[in-house]
């Protein structure tokens, strides 16, 4: 027997998460199989400006930033989580966690070697 869950929006909010997720997703693909060091150059490339102090936080944000390029948020907030393996989306009935690759973690927690 299989069991089917039905879940509808509560908030007209609720709609935009789905569109908002493969954007963000679709922007995380280039980093996906990338080593480290490639991570650090792409995000070097496309937020045209060097990371400053490399700490965590600071790597963490400019993942955020970049997986945000372009994209309508809808009223939806993004956030690197504290452990720095997902993006929460939250701001409607529900939230949902988007996973960033191995490499994608190693590089918020500061392995960049080449």
């Amino acid at each position: 027997m299989s069991t089917h869950l039905l879940v509808l929006p509560k908030e007209p909010r609720d709609l935009s998460l789905a569109p908002v997720a493969v954007m963000i997703d679709r922007n995380l693909q280039p980093l996906r199989d990338i080593q480290p060091h490639e991570i650090l150059a792409y995000l070097e490339l496309v937020l045209d400006r060097p990371e400053t102090t490399g700490a965590r936080h600071e790597r963490a944000d400019r993942i955020l930033e970049s997986a945000l390029r372009n994209v309508e948020l809808h009223g939806w907030r993004a956030e690197i989580t504290a452990d720095g393996s997902r993006i929460r989306l939250t701001g409607g009935s529900v939230s949902l966690d988007l996973g960033l690759s191995a490499t994608m973690v190693r590089f918020i927690e500061g392995a960049v070697g080449a």
